[in-house]
Protein backbone atom coordinates (compact mmCIF):
# COMPACT_ATOMS: atom_id res chain seq x y z
CA UNK A 1 0.00 0.00 0.00
CA UNK A 2 2.86 2.06 1.19
CA UNK A 3 4.66 2.10 -2.72
CA UNK A 4 1.49 1.97 -4.32
CA UNK A 5 0.34 5.16 -2.27
CA UNK A 6 3.58 6.84 -3.14
CA UNK A 7 3.76 5.53 -7.07
CA UNK A 8 0.33 6.93 -7.69
CA UNK A 9 1.38 10.15 -6.70
CA UNK A 10 4.68 11.02 -7.82
CA UNK A 11 3.30 9.59 -11.32
CA UNK A 12 -0.02 11.96 -11.46
CA UNK A 13 -1.88 8.77 -11.35
CA UNK A 14 -3.24 9.30 -8.01
CA UNK A 15 -5.08 12.20 -5.83
CA UNK A 16 -3.78 13.08 -2.77
CA UNK A 17 -6.96 11.69 -1.33
CA UNK A 18 -6.18 8.79 -2.54
CA UNK A 19 -2.26 8.53 -1.94
CA UNK A 20 -3.49 9.45 1.96
CA UNK A 21 -6.17 7.18 2.57
CA UNK A 22 -3.73 3.96 0.88
CA UNK A 23 -1.01 5.11 3.37
CA UNK A 24 -3.42 4.78 6.12
CA UNK A 25 -4.51 1.77 5.25
CA UNK A 26 -0.83 0.70 5.38
CA UNK A 27 -0.65 1.60 8.93
CA UNK A 28 -3.90 -0.13 9.86
CA UNK A 29 -2.79 -3.48 7.89
CA UNK A 30 0.99 -3.49 9.67
CA UNK A 31 0.47 -1.35 12.76
CA UNK A 32 4.08 -2.61 14.15
CA UNK A 33 5.72 -2.21 10.90
CA UNK A 34 9.40 -1.06 11.97
CA UNK A 35 9.75 1.55 8.83
CA UNK A 36 6.33 3.27 10.10
CA UNK A 37 8.07 6.15 10.92
CA UNK A 38 10.52 6.39 8.34
CA UNK A 39 8.38 5.82 5.48
CA UNK A 40 4.74 5.97 6.09
CA UNK A 41 4.35 9.02 8.30
CA UNK A 42 7.19 10.98 6.10
CA UNK A 43 5.25 10.37 2.87
CA UNK A 44 2.43 11.41 4.61
CA UNK A 45 4.24 14.25 5.38
CA UNK A 46 5.38 14.73 1.97
CA UNK A 47 2.14 14.33 0.44
CA UNK A 48 0.87 17.19 3.05
CA UNK A 49 3.34 19.63 1.89
CA UNK A 50 2.96 18.83 -1.43
CA UNK A 51 -0.94 20.12 -1.01
CA UNK A 52 -0.11 22.81 0.75
CA UNK A 53 -1.09 21.49 4.33
CA UNK A 54 1.37 22.44 6.27
CA UNK A 55 0.33 22.09 9.84
CA UNK A 56 -0.50 18.55 8.88
CA UNK A 57 2.50 18.03 7.13
CA UNK A 58 4.93 19.57 9.84
CA UNK A 59 2.64 16.84 12.13
CA UNK A 60 3.43 14.04 10.43
CA UNK A 61 7.09 15.26 9.30
CA UNK A 62 7.98 15.40 12.77
CA UNK A 63 6.55 11.89 13.71
CA UNK A 64 9.26 10.83 11.10
CA UNK A 65 11.77 12.97 12.34
CA UNK A 66 11.61 11.36 15.98
CA UNK A 67 11.30 7.81 14.12
CA UNK A 68 14.37 8.39 11.97
CA UNK A 69 16.72 11.70 13.11
CA UNK A 70 19.37 10.98 11.38
CA UNK A 71 17.62 11.19 7.95
CA UNK A 72 18.41 14.41 6.45
CA UNK A 73 15.78 14.95 4.21
CA UNK A 74 12.93 14.93 6.64
CA UNK A 75 14.87 17.54 8.42
CA UNK A 76 14.72 19.22 4.53
CA UNK A 77 10.66 18.88 4.45
CA UNK A 78 10.63 20.44 8.03
CA UNK A 79 12.53 23.53 7.04
CA UNK A 80 10.48 23.96 4.34
CA UNK A 81 7.06 23.67 6.16
CA UNK A 82 8.40 25.82 8.93
CA UNK A 83 9.61 28.53 6.56
CA UNK A 84 5.96 28.45 4.67
CA UNK A 85 4.12 28.91 7.62
CA UNK A 86 6.43 31.66 9.04
CA UNK A 87 8.01 30.09 11.27
CA UNK A 88 11.90 31.37 10.07
CA UNK A 89 14.01 30.52 13.36
CA UNK A 90 12.74 26.78 13.62
CA UNK A 91 12.70 26.72 9.56
CA UNK A 92 16.77 27.91 9.80
CA UNK A 93 17.66 25.41 12.75
CA UNK A 94 15.92 22.51 10.46
CA UNK A 95 18.15 23.88 7.55
CA UNK A 96 20.92 23.68 9.14
CA UNK A 97 20.05 19.98 10.83
CA UNK A 98 19.80 18.87 7.35
CA UNK A 99 23.10 20.54 5.90
CA UNK A 100 24.73 18.47 8.77
CA UNK A 101 23.59 15.38 8.14
CA UNK A 102 23.76 15.19 4.11
CA UNK A 103 27.84 14.46 3.48
CA UNK A 104 27.01 14.96 -0.28
CA UNK A 105 25.87 19.05 0.19
CA UNK A 106 22.81 18.24 -0.85
CA UNK A 107 21.20 20.67 1.09
CA UNK A 108 23.50 23.64 0.53
CA UNK A 109 21.33 25.22 -2.15
CA UNK A 110 18.47 24.98 -4.90
CA UNK A 111 20.21 24.09 -7.50
CA UNK A 112 22.11 20.58 -5.45
CA UNK A 113 18.65 19.47 -4.14
CA UNK A 114 17.15 19.46 -7.72
CA UNK A 115 20.10 17.76 -9.05
CA UNK A 116 19.97 15.30 -6.30
CA UNK A 117 16.09 14.59 -6.49
CA UNK A 118 15.72 13.66 -3.07
CA UNK A 119 12.76 12.16 -3.60
CA UNK A 120 12.60 9.11 -5.82
CA UNK A 121 16.65 9.36 -6.51
CA UNK A 122 18.88 11.71 -8.74
CA UNK A 123 17.16 14.04 -10.60
CA UNK A 124 13.57 12.54 -10.21
CA UNK A 125 10.99 15.21 -9.59
CA UNK A 126 7.82 13.31 -10.75
CA UNK A 127 5.81 14.14 -13.81
CA UNK A 128 5.59 17.76 -14.58
CA UNK A 129 2.66 18.67 -12.63
CA UNK A 130 4.35 17.29 -9.50
CA UNK A 131 7.63 18.53 -9.83
CA UNK A 132 5.25 21.96 -10.37
CA UNK A 133 4.33 20.77 -6.97
CA UNK A 134 7.25 20.78 -5.34
CA UNK A 135 8.35 23.97 -6.98
CA UNK A 136 5.63 25.75 -5.46
CA UNK A 137 6.00 23.97 -2.01
CA UNK A 138 8.96 22.51 -0.96
CA UNK A 139 11.42 24.52 -2.74
CA UNK A 140 9.60 27.88 -2.20
CA UNK A 141 9.84 26.97 1.56
CA UNK A 142 13.47 26.29 1.73
CA UNK A 143 14.00 29.56 -0.32
CA UNK A 144 12.18 30.81 2.48
CA UNK A 145 14.08 28.93 4.89
CA UNK A 146 17.32 30.81 3.80
CA UNK A 147 18.72 28.30 1.17
CA UNK A 148 20.69 29.90 -1.71
CA UNK A 149 19.40 29.03 -5.69
CA UNK A 150 23.21 27.94 -5.91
Amino acid sequence: MDYLAYCKLMTGFGSFEEAVSLEQQALRLSPRDPYIRQFFYGRIGLFCLQQGRIDEAIGWLEKARSGRPSYAGYHAYLASAYALKGELDRASAELSEAERLAPDGRYSSIARVKAAGTVGGPGYWGVPKVAALFEATYLAGLRKAGMPEE
